[in-house]
């Protein structure tokens, strides 16, 4: 199975169950929501915890959630440092407008240029502030990192696993 990180926990908050979040996901309402399934990772466990979300509320920069059958601090310092998760089958064709992706859909494409010329893989994406940049690991040279920009990025083609971008000049 798949699974996708959307957060983290990062200590334990009151004595009634909940927990501190820092969310990494770019739809917290979503993953967070009553009902919500997560699974939490653990180092030293080998099979993930799965939790339902029974409560939750922000403070602060974190989102504190409760989840069913865990009513006390007991029941929950377990779980702190945990890395929570959702599975593949929780994406929603709806949570992206168009020309949006989840990262996994990127790493991995090859981009080209204009002219057809590979240029190499995305392996990573950065995401420094006004706009992601995606790393292109290249043959033989330095990686190239491109802005996601309208006037580089041209056209992004999931089923021929593809990226065209126009390289302006100073990004090769």
């Amino acid at each position: 199975m798949t699974y996708y990180t959307v957060g983290t926990i990062v200590n334990t908050h009151g004595i009634k169950g909940e927990v501190r979040v820092v969310a990494t996901t770019d739809f917290p309402q979503k993953r967070f929501a009553v009902g919500a399934i997560l699974w939490a990772f653990l180092p030293q466990q080998k099979q993930p915890v799965k939790l339902t979300v029974a409560t939750v509320r922000q403070h602060k920069q974190f989102y504190l959630l409760g989840f069913t059958d865990r009513p006390s601090i007991n029941d929950v310092e377990s779980l702190k440092t945990a890395t929570l998760k959702i599975t593949a089958d929780e994406l929603q064709a709806d949570d992206l407008g168009p020309g949006e992706y989840y990262y996994h859909q990127i790493v991995g494409l090859d981009v080209v240029d204009e002219t057809g010329q590979k240029l190499g893989t995305v392996k990573e994406i950065l995401s420094p502030g006004a706009n992601d940049v995606w790393v292109v690991q290249r043959a033989g040279q330095s990686d190239l990192l491109l802005p996601v920009i309208d006037q580089v990025v041209k056209k992004v083609d999931l089923d021929a696993h593809q990226i065209t971008v126009e390289l302006m000049e100073g990004l090769d």
